[in-house]
């Protein structure tokens, strides 16, 4: 099984073709439309030199779009915005912990959006990491030395000719 490298561009469009080829996902989320967006912060020993954001379009249960966005794009389209370190969204999406565990501790921290909104997602994030995770993917605290740099130099190209 190919394996995809987290936060890359790569990941996000296999997963995206992926479940959009699955009706389970759309029927899952029939009731959901909402737009979700994910900071994941800057942690250079992970290769992430500064923040990166990640989002999710649904229009219920149509996955519309899911990318890489600017700051200024996050702010202006984002219903939500949650932020957490690399090691964070590791672990949520390995299943080791829940989302909205983690978001009542105050470890996914909600920098746009209602709290009472984030409660009427929540329902639907283990769809969301279900959709995320179909393939195997790579994290940085899994790559060598020489695997982290070039995933370092990766990140900082695919984000520039992105504008992300």
């Amino acid at each position: 099984m190919e394996k995809y490298r987290y936060c890359t561009p790569e990941w996000l469009e296999e997963s995206k073709q992926r479940t959009i080829s699955q009706p389970k996902f759309q029927q899952q989320l029939s009731k959901l439309s909402t737009k979700v967006f994910y900071r994941i912060k800057a942690d250079p020993d992970w290769g992430i030199d500064a923040d990166i954001i990640f989002g999710g379009v649904v229009d219920r249960g149509e996955l519309l779009e899911l990318g890489f966005y600017s700051e200024q794009d996050a702010k202006r389209e984002a219903d939500f915005i949650m932020a957490a370190t690399p090691q964070e969204w590791k672990r949520l999406l390995r299943k080791e912990h829940k989302f909205l565990t983690e978001f009542m501790l105050g470890k996914i921290t909600l920098e746009q959006g209602s709290k009472v909104g984030v409660l009427g997602v929540a329902p639907y994030a283990n769809t969301f990491i279900e959709a995320l995770t179909q393939v195997d993917l790579q994290f940085p605290d899994e790559m060598s030395p020489d695997e982290l740099e070039e995933f370092r130099g990766y990140v900082n190209e695919f984000r520039s000719e992105l504008g992300v």
